[in-house]
């Protein structure tokens, strides 16, 4: 062989030896990535932790919350908010009766044609709108002359099917699903606003003066009969179909839960006991915080930068607003510190709020065998292309890792309160059914978060126990219930119809 042949296969096997360096290089960047990634994720898993043991505590822990907000006021960080609502729809309602709910960035219309004498609904009719984004955070006239001029539309569109005898007033039922301090069935003063609404001049006014003042400017000759929050409305709607509905619990943006308490032991309540010897409980249980809550460091983080940091702690790790947002903040980590969508941190996934649950919900549903709904979800929202499905593996564990820490801790709570009510053990020769009202997009929609919710309340309760615990969808229930309470509660009851 020539010198230049030698030379040439020399230069050749160095050129080959560097490029194997080169590729054992990056295989163990790689490596050493992808055992970066699993790590963080591993860790994040552990924290996330809910074993039955734990969520006995959290369940606890809520009881005990429970009795300190029905003590006294301020007493808790359960806020126990006394309702007035002491009787719940019975069935025997009658007459033409609007509902508007307004619960988070959407807002529903509705008017109902009740039949009494258990006739039921007859009619009934709805309109869905959004809330612009310059109204959650601008003036209180500003939010409620937009929902007015809203509702006026709508009944200006009302048809022969719903009739209202003559000479009323239309009354209507508003579901307002912030925390409020009720001082009468149809007044209340906000406290504060939570689901990303943030107006200052509407706090510590009275939402009906402030609604009722927005449609004399429209015109609209209306009275508010009730004022509801959505999980009370959703109490009102259950009870209305099924008569053992003793408490409704909210899985949606935001989450509350409400149920019915015996009025005596109800400390802080200083007025007569209510004919019915009962009332219903608001019990804002989104604020709740307990030491046994698995909080993580992005939980803390999300915290810190939310419009209410401190408060909302149960809502903010199991309600529909931010569990697109935790998996956001870990996705995050994992491409700053383990690279795992490449070189560089996607600009987008430094947005806020851009993946939304929806878009977590629909990745962890995806059953395709390349996850074909992550990659393009990646794609659209992103803006990562050619994610391998190594990665897409990852994220669907990550959205399951996020789930089921916000389904288990919801059945914790609902626990919390059946505990409270006496009902979350099982008495012999009793035959006792407690049925829950359940509703939100999150709850309706997200199938493994309310699957993963209503088996891990069973295993808390134990076969025995949770055979007469039923979980029943109450679809729009804090809508038709505001309705139905503004029926029970109107100022024309006892008047002959005409």
């Amino acid at each position: 062989m020539g010198k230049v042949a030698v030379g040439a296969a020399v230069a050749c096997a160095a050129t080959v030896c560097a490029a194997a360096v080169l590729v054992v290089r990056h295989r163990m960047k790689n490596s050493g990535r992808w055992a970066a990634a699993m790590a963080i994720l591993k860790d994040f898993e552990e924290k996330c932790a809910t074993p039955i043991g734990k969520l006995k505590q959290v369940a606890d822990a809520m009881n005990v919350e429970m009795h300190a907000g029905l003590a006294s006021e301020g007493g808790s960080k359960l806020k126990m908010l006394i309702t007035y609502v002491d009787n719940l729809p019975t069935g025997n309602e009658k007459g033409l009766f609007y509902a508007l709910d307004l619960g988070g960035t959407n807002f529903r219309v509705l008017r109902v044609q009740l039949g009494g004498e258990d006739a039921g609904i007859i009619n009934q009719e709805f309109a869905e709108l959004s809330i612009p984004p310059d109204r959650m955070v601008g003036t209180s006239d500003g939010l409620f002359d937009y929902i007015a001029a809203e509702l006026a539309k709508f009944v200006a569109k009302e048809g022969q099917d719903f009739q209202l005898p003559p000479g009323r007033q239309r009354e209507l039922g508003f579901t307002f699903s912030f925390p409020v301090l009720q001082s009468s069935i149809d007044s209340g003063t906000l406290i504060r606003w939570t689901k990303g609404f943030s107006i200052d001049d509407a706090v510590g006014q009275d939402v009906v003066a402030e609604l009722t003042r927005a449609m004399e400017k429209q015109g609209l000759d209306m009275r508010v009969s009730a004022l509801v929050n959505d999980t009370v409305g959703t109490l009102a709607g259950g009870r209305y179909s099924n008569k053992d509905v003793v408490a409704a619990v909210i899985l949606g943006t935001g989450t509350n839960a409400a149920y019915v308490e015996r009025a005596h032991t109800i400390p802080k309540w200083h007025g007569l006991l209510p004919k019915s010897g009962e009332m219903v409980i608001n019990m804002e249980w989104g604020n709740f915080r307990s030491s046994h809550l698995p909080l993580t460091d992005y939980d803390n983080s999300l915290d810190a930068e939310s419009l209410n940091p401190g408060d909302q702690i149960f809502e903010k790790i199991i309600s529909g607003m931010y569990l697109g947002e935790i998996v956001r903040r870990v996705l995050c980590r994992l491409a700053e510190e383990a690279f795992l969508f490449g070189d560089t941190v996607p600009p987008k996934l430094k947005a806020p709020f851009i993946l939304r649950t929806p878009h977590m919900s629909a990745m962890h549903h995806d059953t395709s065998a390349d996850l074909k709904v992550v990659g393009d979800k990646l794609k659209d929202i992103l803006e990562i292309s050619n994610s391998s499905l190594k990665v897409r593996k990852v994220v669907v564990q990550l959205c399951n890792i996020v789930a089921t820490r916000g389904a288990r801790l919801s059945a914790a709570g609902i626990l919390g309160i059946l505990k409270k009510m006496g009902r979350d053990t099982f008495k012999d020769g009793e035959k006792q059914r407690t049925v829950i009202a359940l509703d939100g997009g999150l709850y309706e929609h997200y199938a493994e978060y309310s699957k993963c919710m209503e088996n891990t309340l069973a295993e808390l309760l134990g076969e025995k126990v949770s055979e007469s615990i039923i979980i029943e969808h109450s679809n729009d229930g804090s809508g038709i219930g505001a309705a139905l309470l503004a029926a029970s509660h109107s100022q024309y009851l006892g008047v002959e119809e005409s």
